[in-house]
């Protein structure tokens, strides 16, 4: 039996952990649909209160909002995803199976594993047919066409049929952005690699509009600050690269478009991409409402259909991200520590507070640190166990520090902070606690 690998012992303690579990997992499971459970449910939130922040808090230009997740249908229309929101399809007349037919060297040969869909000497594919990756309901008691809505593929497009309602309400001027976090929905043919490809996903999505002509600068300042972001999350910046879309990977719509890929465990992939669109979206839904969205400037007298940078980002992926890129096994006094080496900022557990026994006073005086400490940080309390027992419970879910109180607590006042990275300690006053903790974690906007 092979050795199991980097992602499959991932995949093993994000469920022990409780990061991410399997969908409806009592009755199967649902393809490629996952659950986040309370740490992945706060790691995700630490990512995504980050990205808001940097986005939305700490900018004068970028207003929020929340589209709905279902639109009317002719917004799909004029966005052409109802028309070309497809990829190519084969079968596998043998095994059944299915695959997109431009990635048949990613996945494995159900049939032989070692080998692709195709190569296999029983494989016996179908001719490549387009398949629409968007999920149809319906609105109202009435299945029929007339009634038939979809659930959205991405954010942006609410992001574009508000932006004169966001322009006029909030009285900003272009160039200026809006930003956007929500569930879209893929009904992916070949999902997997964990949480990375899924049929239901988060977005966080800006969508910058500028004046033609002052598109491209705005491209690259946009490019350098989302690169940033990233460093400032802790990934490491060797796993992290450009990649430039060339002529034949160009969306219909794109003058530009770069990825920010990360070298994870199955290869380099995407996490984020920047787009120059055009005025291709204002542009359609300006012809097909018949609502004029041109901007006035009045500096210049000017009126124009302005530009848009996005960035768009996947808060699943870069949850995954920060899971792959944290992950540490070292040997340790001859036995192996799993630990996850989060940035502080977005570990869902800052602090655990650890009495060293259950006696001599040392969990009245643990509880009422916890106490006051959760007040202002995300913490945990622990008594079970071996004291080293509970620092390996704690590395293996990245909370980056540990507060023990001990036998000699009681007598000088102070607790010992074991650091997660090194495992060095520090003898701490209880009072001295909650501040020396803050100074080291940071806050949602701090890079360090």
């Amino acid at each position: 039996m092979p050795a199991p690998t980097v992602m499959d012992k991932l995949v093993s303690l994000a469920k022990r952990r409780g990061f991410v579990f399997q969908s409806s997992e009592i009755y199967g499971g649902l393809g490629s649909v996952w659950d986040f459970g309370p740490l992945g449910v706060a790691l995700k939130r630490n990512i995504k209160e980050r990205w808001w922040w940097s986005m939305v808090q700490a900018r004068d230009d970028i207003e929020g909002l929340d589209a709905a997740i279902l639109m009317h249908p002719k917004v799909w229309e004029a966005s052409g995803h109802v028309a070309g929101f497809t990829d190519p399809l084969v079968d596998c007349r043998t095994c059944k199976a299915r695959f997109r037919a431009d990635k048949l060297g990613e996945v494995p040969c159900p049939q032989k594993p070692s080998k692709h869909p195709g190569e296999h000497s029983t494989c016996d594919l179908t001719e490549p047919r387009l398949f629409n990756l968007m999920f149809k309901t319906f609105m109202g008691p009435v299945e029929e066409q007339a009634a038939v809505v979809y659930l959205r593929p991405e954010t942006a497009q609410g992001i574009y049929v508000n932006y004169l309602n966001v322009l006029n309400s909030s009285r900003q001027k272009v160039p200026f952005g809006i930003a956007q976090i929500g569930k879209a929905f893929r009904n992916e043919i070949t999902p997997g690699n964990f949480i990375f490809r899924t049929r239901e996903f988060e977005q966080m999505e800006m969508q910058f509009f500028v004046k033609p002509g002052s598109d491209d600068e705005w491209f690259e300042r946009w490019r350098g600050l989302r690169m940033a972001w990233h460093h400032e999350l802790g990934l490491n910046p060797a796993r992290l690269r450009w990649h430039q879309h060339g002529p034949q990977e160009l969306a219909h719509y794109a003058r530009a478009a770069y990825d920010i890929e990360y070298e994870f465990p199955f290869g380099w992939n995407e996490i984020e991409g920047i787009h120059n669109r055009t005025d291709f979206d204002l542009k359609r839904h300006q012809e097909a409402s018949g609502k004029k969205l041109e901007y006035f400037e009045q500096a210049s007298g000017e009126r124009f259909l302005p530009f848009i940078v996005e960035t768009s980002a996947g808060a699943d992926r870069v949850a995954l991200t920060a899971l792959v890129d944290a992950y540490r096994e070292e040997e340790v006094e001859g036995e192996t520590r799993v630990v996850l080496r989060f940035h502080p900022a977005v570990a869902p557990i800052k602090a655990a507070v650890l009495p060293l026994v259950n006696k001599d006073r040392m969990p009245e005086m643990a509880t009422a640190l916890y106490n006051d400490l959760r007040k202002h940080l995300v913490c945990f309390y622990d008594d079970s166990g071996a004291i080293g027992r509970r620092y390996r419970r704690m590395d293996e879910v990245g909370t980056p520090y540990c507060v023990t109180v001990d036998g000699q607590s009681a007598e000088d006042g102070q607790a010992t902070i074991r650091h997660r990275d090194t495992m060095s300690q520090d003898r701490i006053a209880l009072g001295s606690v909650l501040e020396y903790l803050r100074g080291r974690i940071g806050g949602i906007g701090q890079g360090g």
